[in-house]
């Protein structure tokens, strides 16, 4: 059984990508971070990720056909692979298992 955890950052990446959807690419899940999660983050950082899940087999990538405005190149699309889903599926169990029975961190209590 495969019990691949990704770690909080990555798990930003993978939900954002999912949210976006087919035009996944680093500035909307970047912005989808930072508008959703309220966490800045850099492009850099957010393309760094994405070669990391992408070397791990989470997520594959495609070109998109070049434009203009960004002087010929061409975006690259990310999207998620049954193992990336299984690995966000996998680490929200853990998360959610561990949060259980925390009296601090149940509702109301500050």
């Amino acid at each position: 059984m495969d019990r691949r955890f990704l770690t909080d950052f990555e798990l930003m990446i993978m939900l954002a990508l999912l949210r976006v959807r087919e035009r996944a690419y680093g500035v909307p899940i970047a912005r989808e971070i930072e508008e959703t999660a309220g966490r800045p983050v850099t492009l850099a950082a957010v393309y760094l990720a994405l070669d990391r899940l992408q070397e791990n087999r989470l997520v594959s990538s495609e070109l998109g056909d070049p434009t203009p405005e960004r002087g010929g190149r061409a975006k690259k699309f990310f999207r998620a692979t049954p193992a990336g889903l299984r690995a966000v599926r996998n680490t929200q169990r853990a998360f959610v298992a561990l949060w259980q029975g925390i009296p601090e961190l149940r509702a109301g209590v500050v």
